[in-house]
């Protein structure tokens, strides 16, 4: 398997687990009646799982992004270097990205969230004429 797919599926899993220590808190902090039903007025949920289901939302919209510019690389056939170098990065980019956002460190996000940026942008830049 192509360096980039297997990070997609990286990514990908990455992304699809992120919800799951949120939950938990919310489960933990309001009981189940509440987590699972429409409270008019619920229990607030901790900061870090409030910054997390965020950083969660960020990582989702991201992956439509990056998995669609792998996705048309290997479509069109291109495979290097530079596209699976970039896709590594975009990985420990989100992992970064999803540790620093729930533990708000914020020059730490900012500065995975464009690391991520750039490894798309490289990627794009390896696939357009």
């Amino acid at each position: 398997m192509k360096t980039e797919l297997l990070y997609l599926i990286y990514v990908t899993v990455l992304t699809g687990l992120l919800w799951i220590p949120y939950i938990l808190e919310r489960l933990a902090v309001q009981g189940l009646d509440e987590a699972i039903g429409y409270p008019d007025d619920p229990r607030p949920s901790s900061g870090w799982a409030v910054r997390l289901k965020k950083a969660h939302y960020n990582a989702v919209e991201n992956l439509v992004v990056f998995a669609v510019l792998v996705l048309v690389a290997h479509a069109l056939g291109i495979s290097n270097g530079t596209i699976a170098s970039a896709s590594v990065w975009y990985f420990w980019a989100r992992i970064v990205h999803a540790f620093a956002y729930t533990f708000a460190i914020p020059w730490v996000r900012t500065l995975a969230f464009a690391v991520g940026f750039f490894a798309q942008a490289v990627i794009a830049w390896q696939i357009l004429p």
